[in-house]
């Protein structure tokens, strides 16, 4: 069936509409602060074969963990044998199609007139799993493979009780999957309409047709590239490791089709491994946003690409290699193909992000409830220069896209006191057009407590382009008499105190090359905003 263009146009906005709406619901409804403030969340929508139609503009991240659910379902549960209201829920890196174990999918079929025609889909960060080792996946937390947690529209409460006794805060656990059960009925019901106003078969067809387009786009953008063979290579760090690991890409363009060969060393007995999907999403989100940035996000967008990496590697992990840190080690991936495609189009690349996840995670009994509490902060910083533009100062960057976490909420839900949050002066790289600044938060323990924290960049530094300076590194700085850390975990005593410091980002162009004023203006500018932070947040 051929649908006009108009009319795909059309349902593929409502595709998008429903996907936002799912997001805008799962937030809204959640009970923990990592998905109702933070919004480390996703939401997606599925044709039957477990194509992507569509993904809310959440976490790039979290494609990987929806590219591989789906086949996942389908090779272990007949089609024929599923009925409306059933509800599936997976997280496991090796068996359920995920990246890491606190990222938890729950799918839902959508039925019209007694046939499956799509998949409602989303995924919510639990921020649980706490004070684990990572030496291998059977640390890291509960592995769940495809199930059912939903049969019929009926509850399998035995499922759910497994579930949360593996838990440490099961409160939280059990709100936030009755906020995400609500978004997918709600993702369910927008479809169904969509098909009742438009006929199933347009619908479909327009789903189709939407990712073919995005195949044309991405393959004209990539035909506007240089033929040609690029390389790039860069080094990895994190508290987890003892030295620096060294990954490079070789990225071929032969017309309108990109293969992107990685490498790296063998996987390590830390929770830093990409499981294959981690890698793809990670490389989907940085050519897309060279090649063309409007493209769509659905599955026609890959069909051009192909990713290899030496299967066992850190970059394409096997079982049982521990997995729960891997977004470090995916913004380095970004790095590596954004640092190969600056030779053939400059302008068209960013100098050198932050490169890191830098992230905390506090976790103790609470003084006033003698109950567990489970707190994870993942923090921002630079934003790399552009060819014509200043880098951001403490955001996120490419594939975390998470929010913060408020001091009020932060200090009401949670025996910790936020002491300073601030932009780190001069960590931007230098350049015709400076780097994004890095960010300090500093935490003092209000209650005893066992304390997590990663992060990357904090023995390199993020790269500069055509010239441009490259950014600050991260750190993490402790309080006189803290306990010595042993691969970023250890305690904070009542009182102690904690700063982690993220990595600035690269400068683009010759310093040489930006006006007096305009540095003069910068520096004006930017301690003001350090001497508000510090005021707001100050001891």
């Amino acid at each position: 069936m051929t649908v006009d263009p108009i009319t795909v146009e059309v349902i593929g906005s409502a595709f998008a509409s429903i996907a936002e709406e799912m997001g805008e619901a799962l937030v809204r409804a959640s009970y923990s602060t990592n998905i109702k403030e933070r919004r480390d969340c996703s939401t997606a929508l599925f044709d039957t074969e477990g194509n992507t139609l569509c993904q809310a503009e959440h976490i790039p991240m979290h494609l990987g963990s929806f590219i591989g659910l789906l086949p996942h379902i389908l090779k272990r549960h007949p089609v024929a044998e599923m009925q409306p209201g059933d509800v599936f829920c997976g997280n496991d890196a090796y068996e359920g199609g995920g990246t890491h174990l606190p990222d938890i999918v729950l799918a839902e079929p959508v039925f019209v007139d007694g046939a499956i025609v799509a998949w409602a889909v989303n995924l919510a960060h639990h921020a649980d799993f706490a004070d684990r080792g990572h030496a291998h996946i059977y640390q890291e937390g509960l592995r769940i493979p495809p199930i059912r947690l939903y049969r019929a529209g009926i509850l399998q409460k035995d499922v759910l009780e497994l579930i949360l006794l593996n838990c440490q805060v099961p409160r939280e656990r059990l709100s936030d999957l009755r906020a995400q059960m609500a978004a997918n009925r709600l993702g369910v019901e927008r479809l169904q309409a969509l098909c009742a106003k438009y006929s199933t078969e347009t619908v479909l067809a327009a789903g189709r047709a939407l990712q073919d387009y995005a195949e044309r786009k991405m393959r004209a953008g990539i035909a506007t590239i240089p033929d040609g063979i690029y390389r790039s290579t860069d080094s990895f760090d994190s508290p987890e490791l003892d030295g620096q690991l060294e990954v490079s890409c070789e990225l071929t363009i032969a017309g309108d089709e990109m293969r992107l060969h990685f490498d790296g060393p063998p996987q390590v007995r830390a929770g830093l491994n990409l499981v294959y999907t981690a890698l793809v999403s990670a490389v989907y989100y940085a050519v897309k946003t060279v090649v063309d940035p409007t493209i769509l996000p659905n599955a026609g967008l890959a069909r051009p690409l192909t990713v290899m990496a030496p299967e066992g590697s850190i970059l394409n992990a096997a079982h049982p290699a521990a997995v729960n840190g891997r977004l470090s080690m995916c913004q380095r991936v970004v790095d590596l193909v954004h640092r190969a495609l600056a030779e053939a189009v400059p302008t068209r690349v960013i100098a050198a992000c932050n490169g890191a996840c830098a992230s905390a995670t506090f976790i103790g009994t609470h003084p006033k409830t003698g109950h567990l509490w489970v707190y994870l902060e993942t923090i921002g910083g630079g934003f790399g220069a552009r060819h014509n533009k200043d880098g951001l100062d403490g955001v996120h960057v490419h594939l975390t896209n998470t929010s913060n976490l408020p001091a009020e909420a932060l200090e009401l839900e949670y025996p910790l006191t936020l002491l300073r949050y601030e932009l780190v002066d001069g960590s931007g790289g230098a350049g015709t057009w400076r780097g994004g600044m890095g960010l300090r938060r500093v935490y003092r323990a209000e209650a005893d407590c066992r304390l997590r924290i990663d992060g990357s960049r904090l023995h390199s530094r993020p790269w500069g382009l055509a010239g441009g300076q490259p950014g600050g590194m991260g750190r993490f700085e402790f309080s006189e008499g803290t306990e010595a850390f042993s691969h970023g975990q250890g305690a904070l005593k009542k009182g102690q105190i904690v700063s982690v410091i993220t990595p600035g980002a690269g400068g683009y162009g010759p310093p040489a090359g930006r006006s007096s004023a305009n540095i003069a203006r910068d520096t004006a500018e930017h301690r003001s905003i350090q001497s508000a932070a510090a005021t707001i947040y100050g001891a």
